[in-house]
């Protein structure tokens, strides 16, 4: 099998493949590892803003608590779950601004140490949420920053190590959207109408109707049940003529390309680390486990549409796109737009003006098998790399594996290096995915945050692989500082 190349895959987050033929929703074929949904269609459930409020000294402050829950996602059966912010399942959406100084208080309601990591925010190390900040049972564990970065759609979820599939798969997660008041683009912004949340997960089930965690495959937790935002079968109502969709793959191990079931265009505005600097048209949208897209669809009153997962290449061999999910093709959400819609103005031509990394600077090269990185699993303690702050780094993710990997930076903004794609073009991103058998090349900015003591992350975001072992942590320095040869305290957690 020859290597899929990285044009054919943008990185792996744009890959649109070509036209794909599909049925509408009343007569879809259902891919062979998803089955049809067992509850009539619901409406869409939308998560809750978390409520914030201002301290003394001006910080938007943020709690949420993490605790066990009953959720009900088929009829008649009841399902322990867990869950942030008083849902049972999920979390609710944590909204910041930029300049914002912000405040947040995670307590741990649950039987076992956890941990809350900020995916994609720029953080000190230390409010990192890493596995190297524990929170235990009882216990309240603070984070606080200042929020400096572009808008963008990120996430938070569990990071305990070892135990990072487990949490997530009971419902540990949720959105975390930053806005950029003094770049504001005129996107649809009405948060729940016009411009949506759609976490993507799935499970299966045991015959109790709890999840099923035991059988996992060589990438992960494979579910036959798709939940959009916790919902079987969603529909949403639609009252404009444009809707966002930021999306969100928070599965452990499957990935989905998202897409029109009529083949309509969508346009996609943003990746995982902001938005594009302008828009592009796509037939599709790949994101495996960690990645988001924002993207707009275009509707027309009273005619549905439906957004679904189609299969897709993943370059995986030996059976393994079965294992990952990628041979399935089904229904995510049904658009239902009113009768009469309110107008929406088109979207800009263009939208971020962000500046691109520069090309230059050292490279690393991360070899990633056997769910190792290097050749070596995570050890708590070991420092595996320093990287200096606030420069550009060319880093080779070589995937010399038969599976599918991604790879996941902490604390970083990244542009994978395409032929053809000039600097101006590239995405922003803080995952990449890595097919079997080729390297991508990425340029990978840290900082401005510098610890001479705390480590960061950098890990295959397929859960079971990096509680395997496939992570190793890295140390931010500034000018003069003197990194440390060890971790200090890396046993608990």
């Amino acid at each position: 099998m020859s290597p899929l190349s990285r044009r054919r895959f943008l990185g792996a987050t744009l890959a649109a493949a070509g036209a794909v033929a599909v049925s509408s929703v009343a007569g879809c074929a259902n891919g062979p590892g998803v089955r049809p949904p067992k509850a009539a269609p619901r409406p869409l459930a939308i998560p809750p803003l978390a409520p914030s409020s201002r301290d003394a000294a001006g910080r938007r402050v943020v709690e949420l608590v993490a605790a066990p829950g009953t959720s009900s996602f088929l009829p008649g059966v009841a399902t322990p779950t867990w869950g942030y912010g008083g849902l049972p399942f999920g979390g609710p959406t944590v909204r910041v601004a930029r300049g914002d100084d912000v405040v947040l208080r995670v307590t741990n309601r649950l039987p076992e140490t956890t941990t809350t990591h900020w995916h994609g925010a720029r953080v000190p190390a230390r409010a990192d949420g890493g596995p190297h900040q524990p929170i235990a049972p009882g216990a309240t564990w603070e984070a606080s920053w200042r929020v400096d970065q572009p808008a963008a759609t990120l996430w938070y979820h569990p990071h305990p190590h070892g135990r990072t599939e487990r949490h997530v798969h009971r419902g540990l997660f949720g959105l975390f959207l930053v806005d950029d008041p003094e770049a504001q683009v005129d996107l649809p912004s009405t948060y729940g109408v016009d411009d949506v949340p759609l976490v993507l997960t799935d499970r299966s089930f045991a015959p109790d109707g709890s999840f099923d965690e035991q059988h996992r495959n060589t990438v992960g937790l494979l579910g036959d049940t798709v939940l959009v935002n916790g919902t079987v079968a969603p529909f949403l109502d639609v009252t404009t003529t444009r809707v966002r969709l930021r999306v969100l793959n928070a599965s452990s191990a499957r990935s989905y390309r998202v897409a029109c079931d009529d083949e309509a265009p969508l346009t996609l505005v943003g990746t995982d680390g902001g938005l594009l600097p302008a828009p592009r048209t796509v037939t599709g949208v790949v994101l495996t486990p960690g990645e988001r897209a924002e993207v707009v669809v275009d509707v027309t009153p009273g005619r549905r549409r439906v957004l679904r997962s189609l299969s897709h290449d993943l370059g995986a061999v030996n059976g393994v796109a079965r294992a990952a999910g990628a041979d399935d093709s089904f229904d995510l959400l049904e658009l239902r737009p009113a009768a009469r819609l309110a107008p929406a103005p088109p979207v800009p031509a263009r939208l971020s003006r962000e500046t691109p990394l520069a090309e230059g600077g050292r490279t690393r090269r991360f070899v990633l098998a056997h769910n190792r990185i290097n050749g070596r699993a995570m050890d708590m303690s070991r420092i595996d790399e320093v990287v200096p702050a606030s420069t550009t780094e060319i880093w080779e993710f070589a995937n010399r594996h038969t599976l599918p990997h991604n790879m996941h930076v902490h604390d970083a903004r990244m542009q994978v290096l395409e032929p053809g794609v000039a600097a101006g073009d590239r995405p922003w991103k803080d995952t990449v995915a890595v097919p079997p058998g080729t390297t991508v090349r990425a340029l990978v900015r840290v900082g401005p945050h510098t610890d001479p003591e705390v480590p960061y992350m950098l890990h295959c975001h397929l859960l079971r692989h990096e509680d395997d072992g496939m992570m190793l942590q890295f140390l931010v320095v500034g000018a003069g500082q003197r990194a440390a040869t060890s971790v200090a305290g890396h046993g608990h957690g």
